[in-house]
């Protein structure tokens, strides 16, 4: 397939190559050129409404306000060739959703919704989940990409919004999980029980899965590289509670993960793994420590 692909940040560097050795051709913006530096084989485009010259059009936005700047308020979608599918890959709020899906429909393109679970070196392996929502047999035209880039499509409704709440439902749990391992390793040592020997059992037995895994020894081991940025992972967050608000839902652990990542944002952690947000536990135990010693930590 002839591909536009709208947005490559630390993602879309990882999945771009799976998609052209698999023999698609692939034509890329990104706002900063930069990004697109030694991904080889792909037609650099001038302007994101170029993308939707192609019969298939993949996004990878930041956030939001990434996705109005590039996408609504430049009008791309009017460029949009005859039959054009859009696979929206980012992360986005169900407001925004009900927007896309309104200019889609008016601009006579197809939308599905493809968030992922994943990070970039999962990515990197065509191993991610990708939940995909939109209508059926767009889907099932896309779906030799989604093989590529995926180890299974989970296939969750016609709406877009049904794909783009499951992610967002996703990571709020994954950054609850977070919060739950780093309070309850700060337990285990106040009994004299290293946090390396109970994050074994645990992710071992009750919490066997990937992502206790992964966070369990970041927070063993202070190691946050990125991942997924914790900046992302607060916009995340935010996302659930005012997709909650907007049902009039109340969230009261997602408050807490809220205030925790909030504190390690100021503390300088942002561009860190999520999970270094852990640390907010371990310093208020230990009676708040400054934050140049948390990012210090962080660092190490």
């Amino acid at each position: 397939m002839n591909i536009g692909f709208v947005g490559v940040g630390s993602m879309g560097r990882a999945v771009i190559p799976l998609l052209i050795q698999a023999g698609h051709r692939v034509s890329a913006w990104n706002r900063s050129a930069d990004a697109l530096a030694g991904l080889n084989n792909i037609d650099v485009l001038a302007s994101a409404a170029l993308a939707f010259e192609q019969p298939v059009v993949i996004s990878l936005l930041a956030d939001d306000a990434a996705v109005n700047e590039v996408l609504l308020d430049s009008a791309a979608l009017k460029t949009a060739c005859d039959g054009c599918i859009h696979i929206v890959m980012s992360t986005l709020s169900p407001a925004l959703m009900a927007q896309l899906q309104e200019a889609h429909d008016e601009a006579g393109v197809l939308l599905i919704a493809a968030p992922v679970f994943g990070i970039p070196a999962v990515a990197a392996k065509g191993e991610l989940n990708i939940l995909a929502a939109g209508p059926d047999a767009a889907i099932v035209r896309v779906q030799p990409l989604f093989d590529v880039l995926g180890k299974k499509t989970w296939r969750l409704g016609e709406q877009p919004v049904q794909a783009c709440i499951a992610k967002i439902a996703g990571n709020l749990m994954i950054a609850q999980a977070i919060e739950s391992l780093a309070e309850a390793s700060v337990l285990t040592e106040r009994y004299g029980l290293h946090a390396s020997a109970f994050i074994d059992v645990i992710t071992q037995t009750l919490f066997a899965c990937p992502s206790y895994q992964r966070y369990g020894q970041n927070i063993v081991n202070e190691h946050f590289e990125p991942g997924f940025k914790l900046s992302l992972g607060l916009k995340d967050v935010n996302l659930a509670l005012r997709a909650a608000q907007g049902r009039g839902l109340d969230l009261p652990a997602a408050r807490v993960v809220r205030s925790r990542m909030d504190a390690a944002v100021a503390n300088g952690l942002g561009h860190k793994d999520w999970s270094a947000f852990s640390l907010m536990a371990k310093g208020e135990q230990a009676t708040a420590q400054a934050p140049a010693d948390l990012a210090r930590r962080a660092q190490s």
